[in-house]
């Protein structure tokens, strides 16, 4: 079968931070992508016992970079039920939850440049001590896994592959 969604991962090697955020960037076009070209039915349809869809994938994306990053990492979003489930809320639009995704991921990279220090402690840190080169090795790994899924879930729709 041809990969038909096929793109090049980065290739930037010119810092820790430049490298890391390259990756995690290329982690969350992979999962958006995997949306594309979907009416509303395909992205929502559910194909495995755990309830997940495409767009369950991506709305749980976009809860996870704002808790880690801007909660966790920078303290924002006090307050906030934090609901890391992959069912989309009723009468959100497929629109709706991708632009949300992309706000998230925004407001993700605006706190990262906050910070800038990869070894600088997130405030929701105290007694572990994490620091942002962990909240990002942790939403660059949680990304790209469920970019497989994404990855799994696509082809079962449509025979689209590739990352």
């Amino acid at each position: 079968m041809a990969e038909t969604q096929r793109q090049h991962v980065p290739l930037n090697d010119s810092g820790e931070l430049d490298t890391a955020l390259a990756f995690l960037r290329f982690a969350r076009q992979c999962v958006v992508k995997k949306t594309d070209g979907l009416d509303d039915e395909q992205v929502r349809r559910v194909l495995v016992p755990s309830g997940t869809s495409l767009l369950g994938l991506v709305h749980h994306l976009a809860v996870s970079e704002r808790y880690w990053f801007g909660h966790f990492l920078v303290g924002t979003h006090e307050g906030t039920p934090w609901d890391f489930g992959t069912e989309v809320p009723t009468g959100r639009s497929t629109r709706e939850v991708v632009d949300d995704y992309a706000a998230a991921a925004r407001e993700s990279d605006e706190a990262i440049a906050a910070v800038g220090d990869p070894e600088a402690v997130a405030v929701g840190s105290d007694e572990d001590r994490l620091s942002l080169r962990w909240v990002l090795a942790h939403m660059t790994s949680e990304t790209a896994r469920h970019a497989g899924h994404a990855d799994i879930l696509r082809e079962q729709i449509d025979g689209t592959t590739g990352r």
